[in-house]
């Protein structure tokens, strides 16, 4: 996990993969833990309807026990107010109302990225002097390296993250964490209720029933991908929407958020339909178009067919803010031809 922790946040600073997310199996027992050992530290009226004004501020501004993703029992603030989020799914926290003073800020062309001007970068790795300097009083930090770990405590109070986890599960760790439950609970509602409809709207317009879908992206020195379980997948694979080919699925069964594959397995990888990620660097963006002119490309069912599409590898994102947009991009792209 730490290894791939690494891998994700490497291919993220170069802006490559944009935010990337490997499936692990344990997320949602994981999360479900970190929800139902969240306690208060804090002592409280036996009865709400008794609690006077004061008592009730002091909830608000008081501490709580809260055991993060691996398993550290940390007292943080009930009520956040200077949040430090390091890890590939800020939009998250953005999704909940809440705006961080320090970020990774590897953002540029995402859908998010003038909401977040104002915040500062606190590095890849994360810097200790940055993040002092900011005087949080919470940092959320998407990696489960104990050498860090220890570094940041030292600066706040430090939870880890697990921005690899699902976006429902993600959601309500955050909510209960930042003590925005009802919101994460509302955002939740709301993008389920949307993501039916836009299903239902692209099964009217000629999306079949079991279609499958592929998405690739190119990376420098020719290397190219197949995206499995890691940010746009994550949003196309849906029990309403696209399955899956074959060997995608084995990548997730595997637990890989994306494999290097060889142009000779195209054939193989591609689906009914074919997403590509448009690369940020200009020599993944020329080893793109060079694919896009070969033989085997061109032979692909999807291709000819006129089914690809296209994202930019940074707006199409696993956080849920990113979510919420392709919830209205996806169709809009869909629907040019």
């Amino acid at each position: 996990m730490k290894q791939a922790g690494r891998i994700i946040s490497l291919l993220t600073t170069v802006a490559l993969m944009g935010a990337l997310l490997l499936a692990c199996g344990s997320n949602t027992e994981q999360s479900a833990a970190n929800q139902a050992s969240s306690a208060p530290a804090t002592e409280a009226s036996s009865s709400p309807a008794a609690e006077s004004p004061a008592t009730s501020a002091e909830a608000e501004t008081g501490t709580r026990i809260f055991k993060d993703w691996t398993g550290h029992d940390v007292e943080v603030p009930v009520t956040p107010k200077r949040v430090i989020y390091h890890g590939e799914t800020t939009g998250d926290l953005l999704a909940l109302g809440v705006t961080p003073i320090g970020v990774m800020k590897n953002t540029e062309g995402s859908v998010y990225e003038d909401q977040i001007k104002d915040a500062e970068d606190v590095g890849f790795p994360i810097s200790v002097e940055k993040s002092l300097s900011l005087a949080p009083d919470l940092i959320i930090f998407g990696n489960a390296d104990d050498a860090q770990y220890e570094a940041l405590a030292k600066v706040a109070p430090t939870v880890t993250f697990d921005t690899f986890a699902p976006l429902e599960n993600r959601m309500r760790i955050l909510g209960d964490l930042l003590n925005k439950k009802q919101e994460a609970e509302d955002w939740i509602a709301q993008y389920t209720a949307k993501t039916k409809d836009m299903w239902a709207m692209l099964h009217e317009n000629g999306l079949k029933e079991g279609e499958t879908a592929s998405i690739f992206t190119m990376y420098p020195g020719n290397r190219l991908f197949i995206m499995a379980n890691a940010g746009l997948p994550q949003a196309v694979y849906n029990e309403d929407g696209f399955k899956p080919t074959p060997l995608i699925q084995e990548i997730i069964d595997a637990g890989e958020g994306f494999r290097e594959i060889s142009t000779e397995i195209l054939p193989e990888a591609a689906g009914d339909r074919i997403f590509i990620l448009n690369p940020v660097p200009d020599d993944a963006k020329k080893d793109t178009e060079e694919l896009l002119k070969s033989t085997i490309w061109k032979n692909l069912p999807a291709v000819k067919a006129g089914q690809v599409y296209y994202f930019d590898i940074q707006k199409a994102s696993s956080d849920a803010t990113s979510r919420d947009w392709l919830i209205e991009a996806l169709p809009a792209e869909i629907s040019k031809k």
